[in-house]
């Protein structure tokens, strides 16, 4: 399929008004960044003609990058301020990073692997947002974030994916499931099976 030829602001706003309004995803200044940032260039060059499809679409990397309404939700529910230093854990699009970068003070990427990496190194981000269904966030990746930090993720229980949103308490963040929205997974985040009865 040819993809020179496909108008990308159409499928944008197409996008914005079948998909992100009609779920409630309303707020203008979300809306004006996922009108803003051109999806078909965080996707694979195969994939472009279907970069705005209401579903996962596979990454070159082995991941996918979420629906466009997950991002849109994450956006609402993130309300970023421009005092906000932002910890994006990435799937290797860079899409959710490029949404929030003009909406906050500063932007710092990293792998799942490295968010998940034994560390001691302490942070002061006020806002994680993970592109990303996780069952679990470790100690060391909370480390990272200032004392009342706001958290909006994907979170798997029972092998469902909801959106979540949360804040640090102490050595911990305490997540409150929103809306069950189809999530991928990043398995790095999965907690050690064990006995169950």
């Amino acid at each position: 399929m040819q993809t020179d030829t496909i108008d990308f602001s159409a499928a944008r706003k197409a996008m914005i008004d079948s998909q992100l309004r009609t779920s409630g995803v309303n707020e203008p200044f979300v809306l004006a960044r996922m009108a803003a940032v051109a999806r078909e260039n965080f996707v694979p060059a195969s994939a472009r003609a279907v970069a705005y499809i209401d579903r996962a679409i596979p990454l070159d990397n082995g991941r996918r990058l979420a629906a466009p309404l997950f991002y849109g939700m994450v956006l609402a529910e993130a309300k970023p301020t421009a005092q906000d230093r932002a910890l994006v854990v990435d799937s290797g699009a860079g899409y959710l990073a490029e949404l929030l970068r003009p909406l906050v003070a500063s932007v710092e990427v990293i792998a799942p692997d490295d968010a998940v990496a034994a560390t001691r190194k302490k942070g002061d981000f006020t806002l994680l947002a993970i592109d990303g269904a996780v069952e679990a966030l470790p100690a060391a990746l909370v480390r990272r974030l200032d004392p009342s930090a706001r958290v909006v993720t994907g979170l798997v229980t029972g092998g469902v994916t909801r959106l979540a949103i949360g804040r640090r308490s102490g050595d911990e963040v305490a997540l409150l499931p929103l809306a069950e929205i189809g999530i991928p997974r990043l398995g790095e985040f999965d907690q050690p099976k064990g006995w169950s009865f």
